[in-house]
């Protein structure tokens, strides 16, 4: 991979190695050091959440209008500002809701510009910045949920100030290099999205990326139910918290370690990114089959890989798609779209999940998300329809990295 590539992997890595030293132990902190109940926790979560699909939107339209630099670096002072004053004021539950708000809004302006930027230095690496950076992301989950646990295990506060620490490295190395790669390609490649005319072939591509995000929006809403829904499932099996936690260690150690793996699937059978998606979205399907038959901690952990090896297929296809349709100028804002989705069915499937549960069982949210990927199917198929330039549907030289 080109330099700048690794210069905005290791920056993701970073940034959500920070994030993640404190997402998993929101609800906790919450719940037991501010006194506030699981319902509160719930609704202080989809503010971060509603922050983070704001920040995505603004983040991406700003990365058109001034360039990625300048909008990663406003993200950054506000993550960076946030997550220290947190570290100090963080036995106030007002000030808690109001600057994990602040957080959420600094890292959605981030995600997208920086997608955007791996698209833009390197255009003719097809999916592979995209994956380069969705692995980078899986990385940082991983290291940073670790970390952040063994710090909460001596002080919570240590939780705080390192989330702060890791924000400030990535302020410094976006400072000193991010600039660098805007200049690489020319800061405009972001012309402004606004004095843009309303072109009808820009309508078609914006349209498209419409649809296939509502596809993207039910594996999300999907994927959602294994924080929420499947967590609290596998405590009433009696399956232990200790062995939960393992499957997403699972999870992320095998996006790390099996992308040689999937790269030559993808090269040697898989022959278009419309095709990765189908294959993608029929191992989710497999995993939820898999989940509604459930009742031991060994069919968890096989479902697990399922849906593990269904998310290297799709995850990365979806931004590198979006990334084709965007108009010259409009890169940012696409990829804000995405990002927004994805975090729309994080925060849709909690309580979608949450609610079929309690009506109808587990059993049937399993069968109901499965029936519910069709959806993904559908919108696949018929998105790049009145596109011209129809690359998606066919075999790229470059493929996953």
């Amino acid at each position: 991979m080109p330099r700048a590539i690794w210069i905005l992997v290791i920056g993701m890595a970073i940034n959500v190695t920070g994030a993640s030293f404190l997402w998993p132990l929101n609800t906790i902190y919450i719940n037991q050091e501010l006194g506030m109940s699981l319902t509160v926790a719930g609704i202080v979560l989809m503010f971060n959440g509603a922050a983070g699909i704001i920040g995505n939107l603004i983040g991406g339209k700003l990365f058109d209008r001034i360039g990625g630099y300048k909008t990663i670096i406003a993200g950054l002072v506000i993550t960076t500002s946030s997550a220290f004053t947190l570290a100090m004021l963080h036995e106030s539950f007002t000030a808690y809701v109001v600057l994990l708000v602040g957080l959420g809004f600094g890292a959605g302006m981030m995600v997208p510009c920086m997608y955007a930027m791996a698209g833009s230095v390197w255009p003719e690496g097809g999916r592979k910045p995209f994956n380069a950076m969705y692995v980078a992301q899986n990385v940082g989950v991983a290291a940073g949920a670790a970390i952040g646990g063994l710090l909460a295990s001596y002080r919570f506060d240590f939780v705080f100030i390192g989330n702060g620490i890791m924000y400030l490295f990535v302020f410094f190395l976006a400072f000193f290099f991010f600039r660098n790669l805007q200049g690489e390609r020319g800061a405009g490649a972001a012309t402004n999205v606004f004095e843009q005319g309303q072109l009808i072939e820009n309508k078609k591509r914006f349209n498209a990326l419409l649809i296939l995000c509502a596809g993207f929006l039910v594996c999300w809403i999907a994927y959602s139910q294994w924080p929420s829904t499947i967590s609290v499932h596998t405590q009433n099996l009696g399956i232990p918290l200790s062995q939960y936690s393992l499957l997403w260690t699972i999870n992320g150690a095998m996006i790390v370690f099996c992308q040689p793996v999937i790269k030559f699937f993808i090269n040697r059978w898989v022959h278009s990114l419309k095709s990765q998606i189908y294959v993608g979205v029929t191992i989710f399907m497999g995993a939820y089959l898999v989940l509604a038959q459930a009742e031991v901690f060994t069919a968890f952990v096989a479902a697990m890989i399922i849906l593990t090896i269904g998310e290297m297929f799709v995850w990365p296809a979806v931004p590198t798609i979006a990334h084709k349709l965007a108009p010259e100028g409009k890169a940012g804002f696409y990829q804000g779209i995405v990002n927004s989705i994805g975090t729309g069915g994080r925060l849709i499937g909690p309580f979608f999940g949450g609610l079929l549960a309690d009506l109808y069982g587990m059993a049937t949210v399993f069968y109901v998300l499965t029936a519910m990927f069709i959806i993904a199917y559908v919108t696949t198929a018929l998105f790049d329809r009145k596109i011209t330039d129809q690359s998606f549907s066919r075999k790229e030289e470059s493929t996953v990295s």
